[in-house]
C-alpha cells in the first residue's frame, strides 16, 4: 500500500515537474528581459550610434534602408497640447524649423518623451539657438531634443524615465515668448514630431513609425513577436500587458480635461473662443459666474 502510494505521489511529481520547469524559465526570462532593459539605457540604441558624445553633432552615419522605431511608452513632453509653430519652411524667417514648437509658461515642467540618457545639456547663449537646451538618447533608436528652457533638471549621462522631469520651460535662446522647441531625430536625420505624435490629444498616431531612408515612412500598428517558443510565450504575455497599459494611457490621456493658465487681460469670451467653446460651458466646468474676474495664473478647465 506504501509503494503504491509513493509511486502515485512519485508520479504527480513527474507530472507537475514541467509545469513548475517552465514557471522558473519564464521568471528567468522576465528577469534576462528586465537587465536587458537596464543595459539599454545604459548604452541605447548603441548598436545603431558609432559613439557617445556629450556635444552636438551632424551625424555622418550610414543609415538602414528601413527601421522600425517603437513610439510605445511614449509621454508627452509637456502639459499643454497647444502647437504654436509647426515643422517645415518658415517664410517669415527664410530658413527652415526642424521641430514643433508647444506652447507653455516659464516654470512649466519639461519631460521625457521616451526612456533613455541624457546625452547633451548645454547653453547656446541668450539670443542665438535653442538657449537652455536638452538632447536624449533612447534605445528606439530617436534622439529628442528640448529647447528653450528656462533651466535644466538633469545632467549630461544620467539615464530617465519616460515622464521624469528634465526641465523647466522658457524662453532662452531665439524666442520671441516662453514656448518648448521638440525635435525627434533618427541618427541625425529630422523627423517631423506631428508624423509621431498628436499633440492636441496627447498621443501618438501608431505603435511604431517606420524609418525610410527613402524618405517615405510609415505609421504600423503590429505587435511582433519573435524567439523560441518559450520566449515568445513570455514576450507574448508582457506585450498582452503593455498593450492593456498602453490602452490604458489613451483612454486616460483621452479624458483628462484640457486646462488653460489664464494670462494678463484674458476674460472668459476670449478663452472660450480659443478652445472653441461658449462661456456658459466653461462658468458649468469651473463653477463660476459669467462675472468673474479673472486673475493671472489661474488655471481654467476647458474641456
Amino acid at each position: 500500500m506504501g509503494l503504491t502510494t509513493l509511486t502515485a505521489q512519485a508520479q504527480d511529481l513527474m507530472v507537475n515537474a514541467p509545469k513548475i520547469d517552465k514557471k522558473l524559465r519564464t521568471v528567468d526570462s522576465l528577469a534576462l528581459m528586465r537587465m536587458k532593459q537596464v543595459e539599454s539605457l545604459e548604452d541605447p540604441a548603441g548598436d545603431l550610434y558609432q559613439s557617445w558624445t556629450n556635444a552636438y553633432v551632424h551625424y555622418d552615419i550610414s543609415k538602414p534602408k528601413e527601421y522600425k522605431i517603437d513610439l510605445r511608452r511614449f509621454h508627452m513632453p509637456c502639459d499643454s497640447r497647444v502647437v504654436t509653430s509647426h515643422y517645415g519652411y518658415r517664410r517669415s524667417f527664410r530658413r527652415n524649423h526642424y521641430g514643433t514648437d508647444i506652447k507653455v509658461y516659464v516654470g512649466d515642467t519639461i519631460r521625457a518623451a521616451f526612456s533613455g540618457k541624457i546625452r547633451v545639456v548645454a547653453d547656446q547663449g541668450r539670443y542665438t539657438g535653442y538657449g537652455k537646451y536638452i538632447i536624449i538618447r533612447h534605445a528606439n533608436g530617436l534622439e529628442t531634443v528640448y529647447g528653450h528652457l528656462s533651466k535644466h533638471l538633469i545632467k549630461e549621462n544620467m539615464t530617465v524615465k519616460a515622464g521624469d522631469p528634465i526641465g523647466l520651460g522658457g524662453s532662452t535662446g531665439r524666442s520671441t515668448g516662453p514656448h518648448l522647441h521638440f525635435e525627434t531625430r533618427f541618427l541625425g536625420e529630422f523627423i517631423n514630431p506631428e508624423k509621431l505624435f498628436a499633440f492636441e490629444s496627447q498621443d501618438v498616431r501608431g505603435d511604431y513609425y517606420i524609418f525610410r531612408s527613402s524618405g517615405k515612412g510609415a505609421l504600423v500598428n503590429e505587435r511582433t513577436i519573435v524567439g523560441g517558443e518559450d520566449v515568445a510565450e513570455v514576450e507574448e504575455t508582457e506585450k498582452t500587458a503593455e498593450s492593456q497599459a498602453f490602452q490604458q494611457q489613451r483612454k486616460e490621456r483621452a479624458n483628462r480635461s484640457m486646462v488653460h493658465k489664464v494670462k494678463k487681460g484674458e476674460t472668459l469670451s476670449t478663452i472660450a473662443r480659443k478652445y472653441h467653446t461658449t462661456v456658459s460651458k466653461l462658468c458649468s466646468m469651473n463653477h463660476i459666474s459669467k462675472n468673474k474676474t479673472l486673475r493671472p495664473g489661474q488655471i481654467i478647465k476647458c474641456s
